[in-house]
């Protein structure tokens, strides 16, 4: 079995695939700054070290001493929409942090390095499901950095051959999720709200359509890639096919969380209206596998977060541009501020 680098390993989809890694035999660290995971997620069977991989000296010690045969990056600052807002910290986690691991691993050989991206690099795209051969056109910092790594990782296989596997995910949802980051993972901040009393809070008029995925469909695959051949050097789209506007998700959020739907919209902010993706080419090369459905999946998330109860909104305190920062979001950083 491999022996195993998965930073971001405390948050929550990186524990979930540290699980699958563990459970199919392989020895696994985790490397997380704990910055939005917990140490309570850290799987039984895996090593912890906390640090950033903005941290090179530490990065480049623990390549250095573990010799990894493989690394699934899944650390990352994962907000789209705020992205605009916090350009340089984006781009300090989510690309040169990126590119400490990339410099590690290839000076050390590593054999295959896992990266999960994002459907947010196709941006607005006509071409609706996206497929891997859609053309790229981020339109947020968030999808720029990930392309940006992607076609890092390309010119390193041609260059040093470190093999890749490129990952896409969108929408991930479930057990583990930071429910406290009201600037990502609609889910979470939905059912958080709910707990506190509140209404959930929609931008815009709630048309938008995205498709949610939930964790156990797309951890397994991630876990099990490095063992497929045809995955290596590829990118896939993964995760549901079935698309919802936020108003529908709503609506099926509070069912698993067994309340009347109550919502508030907000001022529309500038975001894609519609993105969502084909994932034939992920049944191609893993098999076909079924589909957990929304409310089966948010029903399970719904009973983990009733377990374990609120938690508290998290201020970001260094938006570095202010300009069209939506109004909800100032209005909250300014409450925040006075208490």
């Amino acid at each position: 079995m491999s022996k195993i680098l998965v930073t971001g390993g405390a948050g929550f989809i990186g524990s979930h695939v540290t699980e699958e890694l563990v459970a199919r035999g392989h020895q696994v660290m985790v490397l997380d700054d704990l910055s939005g995971g917990f140490v309570e997620n850290v799987v039984d069977g895996a090593e912890f070290v906390q640090g950033s991989i903005n941290n090179v000296e530490l990065v480049n010690v623990l390549f250095d001493t573990e010799q990894f045969d493989v690394v699934y990056h899944l650390a990352a600052y994962a907000a789209e929409g705020l992205s605009h807002f916090i350009k340089r910290f984006n781009y300090n986690n989510n690309l040169i942090g990126s590119v400490n691991l990339i410099n590690a691993a290839v000076r050390n050989e590593v054999n295959c390095f896992v990266f999960t991206s994002s459907i947010a690099v196709y941006g607005a795209s006509p071409q609706l499901p996206m497929t891997e051969a859609t053309p790229p056109h981020p339109e947020d910092s968030y999808g720029i950095a990930k392309l940006a790594v992607e076609q890092e990782l390309m010119a390193c296989r041609q260059m040093f051959g470190l093999n890749y596997i490129l990952f896409r995910p969108h929408n991930v949802y479930g057990e583990r999720q930071n429910i406290g980051d009201k600037y990502r993972n609609v889910v979470g901040i939905f059912m958080n709200q709910i707990l506190q009393g509140k209404p959930m809070t929609v931008f815009g008029d709630g048309t938008q359509q995205r498709a949610f995925s939930y964790i156990g469909d797309v951890a397994p695959i991630l876990a099990d890639a490095i063992e497929v051949p045809a995955a290596y050097n590829q990118i896939f789209n993964i995760g549901a096919d079935q698309p919802y506007s936020v108003n529908e998700l709503a609506e099926a959020v509070a069912r698993a969380m067994g309340v009347a739907p109550h919502v508030a919209h907000l001022p529309a902010r500038n975001e894609v209206q519609n993105a969502y993706s084909s994932h034939d080419k992920v049944r191609r090369v893993f098999g076909a596998r079924k589909l957990t459905t929304l409310d089966e999946g948010l029903a399970r998330m719904a009973r983990w977060v009733r377990q374990h109860g609120a938690r508290s909104s998290q201020m970001f305190e260094n938006i570095e541009i202010t300009k069209n920062f939506p109004q909800a979001w100032r209005e909250e950083q300014f409450a925040a501020l006075a208490h």
